[in-house]
């Protein structure tokens, strides 16, 4: 099993444990569950999980691409760090932030985001890859007889052709991405949605994200809010928008399994 080392001056977690870190900052590891403990085993029967930032890294081929739109568009672009703060709402919303002030008219919004569109359509699997341990936490979950699925506020189009080019055909049970009609989150509408297709009650449900909005969108819908901290934004982050957990590594959400 994977372990990882616990928060500044903590002991490490041994091999059969995993380091975690609880709502109110407190670190520690799966097997210190009892009486009185910080953490304990999270009991689920299904995950939902973010795509961008939570299974798959996709900050480079989005960057570029709005960067190229920008360029085109003679506006200043930005770096990498800067778009891990931007991501999250969507590319619309996304696009509306890079760009500057002064262009941030709704008619230069609606062309540059098509733009984008078009443009991270052709590239959106240059440099996207899985995260490390995903792979592992996907087949681990299939075995122990979890459902799974996807949820993501990017574009239901290329979510599904991302989930299709990096994950094996019988994966996931249900895959959906931004549709028309359809709240983004952090509006509960859409995991509640997931959650009945999938035969699964909330409460029974861990919703895995790396970012604030996933924290946000777990608690409306009452499912377990479980922050991956490899993703784009930060601990504090996750913690502040309602983290039971925070998991340094995707391995952990397994050994954490009841």
């Amino acid at each position: 099993m994977h372990s990882t080392s616990w928060a500044s001056g903590a002991r490490d977690c041994n091999s059969a444990t995993a380091a975690v870190t609880s709502a109110d900052g407190a670190s520690g590891c799966a097997s210190d569950a009892g009486p009185g403990a910080e953490m304990s085993a999270l009991e689920y029967d299904g995950v939902i999980c973010d795509l961008d930032g939570t299974l798959v890294d996709t900050l480079e081929d989005l960057a570029d691409a709005v960067n190229r739109v920008l360029s085109a568009e003679r506006a200043p672009m930005h770096s990498r760090a800067t778009y891990k703060l931007l991501v999250g709402k969507g590319i619309r919303d996304l696009v509306g932030q890079a760009l500057p002030a002064e262009k941030r008219s709704d008619e230069t919004i609606a062309r540059c985001y098509e733009r984008v569109i078009a443009d991270y359509g052709e590239h959106c699997l240059v440099k996207t890859h899985q995260y490390d341990g995903v792979a592992e936490l996907v087949s681990g979950l299939r075995v122990a007889g979890a459902k799974l699925a996807v949820l993501s506020n990017k574009a239901d189009e290329l979510t599904r052709r991302i989930v299709t080019s990096l994950f094996g055909p019988v994966d996931f049970d249900v895959v959906m991405g931004a549709q028309p009609g359809l709240p983004l989150k952090p509006d509960p509408t859409v995991a509640l949605l997931v959650s009945a297709r999938l035969g699964v009650a909330p409460s029974r449900m861990v919703f895995l994200g790396d970012s604030g909005i996933d924290m946000l969108t777990a608690t409306a819908a009452g499912m377990i809010a479980v922050g991956a901290a490899w993703g784009f934004r930060t601990k504090d982050e996750l913690v502040e928008n309602g983290a039971s957990v925070v998991l340094d590594h995707p391995l952990e959400l397994l050994e954490l399994r009841g």
